[in-house]
């Protein structure tokens, strides 16, 4: 998780008719609508943070109807007791699907991939091996990847916008470990389309959202384009429809939604 990046709170809310107004006179709301389908899931975080992201881009791959609850981050609502209560480390996303209430954004789109395996692409894989390669580059991407791609972004982006200097040292640093991380991504995806295999998985999903911000904020796009196969499968990954939406979405700032 990002704690810096993205911290959360929690806006009360029911799925009733006064909810659904209130929701949407305030930030927002995020609906998706399957048949006569009533949304199942609520998201709580923001909907420019990068692990949120993780969750939205899921359930927009499965197609599953869903809310966002703003998180305002400004006002540290995320440190409230009624949102610890929910989420102990204060942190977003945390979900709300009918009776469970899950955090950390990883477990979260394993736990909507593994539910919704028959919607949209299967990102999980189908047998024992091919889930064992998902999980594989999920442990890297949280272990390997992460913690340099969260201080760049935190440094080059986040700090700029809310007017505070760089720690350009770590920022640098981070750089020059993620090269070395993405270099090894360069020779594994020569030999396969996607990170563990050759479909479309949650270990691809789960790099989008702050590579993105590496990518169009931080001035690093070299990372990629500088090799060949990185830079292709970053490509494919972007360009994929769910991503666009919850790319439009984004840039909205989280206000209305429809498939």
């Amino acid at each position: 998780m990002m704690p810096r990046f993205h911290p959360p709170y929690i806006s009360p809310s029911d799925t009733g008719t006064a909810c659904f107004k209130a929701t949407r006179r305030s930030l927002g709301y995020l609906e998706h609508s399957l048949g006569n389908e009533k949304m199942v899931v609520k998201v709580y975080g923001k909907a420019q943070a990068v692990c949120p992201q993780r969750v939205m881009h899921c359930l927009m791959e499965k197609g599953v109807p869903f809310e966002l609850v703003h998180v305002d981050i400004d006002t540290m609502e995320h440190k409230r007791p009624e949102f610890l209560q929910k989420q102990p480390f204060g942190q977003v996303p945390y979900i709300v699907d009918g009776d469970l209430e899950l955090f950390e954004s990883r477990a979260i789109v394993r736990y909507l991939a593994a539910k919704y395996a028959d919607r949209g692409p299967n990102l999980l894989g189908r047998t024992p091996e091919e889930r064992a390669k998902v999980e594989q580059w999920l442990d890297v991407e949280a272990i390997n990847y992460n913690p340099w791609a969260f201080p760049i972004v935190f440094n080059l982006f986040v700090l700029p916008i809310r007017g505070l200097p760089a720690n350009e040292a770590e920022a640098g640093a981070a750089v020059d470990k993620l090269n070395k991380v993405l270099e090894v991504y360069e020779k594994q995806l020569s030999k396969t389309k996607y990170l563990a295999g050759d479909e479309f998985t949650l270990a691809d999903l789960t790099h989008i959202p702050a590579t993105r911000y590496i990518v169009e904020n931080c001035g690093l796009s070299h990372l990629l384009d500088d090799k060949k196969h990185v830079k292709a499968w970053w490509e494919d990954i972007t360009g994929r429809p769910a991503w666009k939406k919850l790319s439009s979405f984004v840039e909205t700032g989280g206000s209305n939604f429809s498939p």
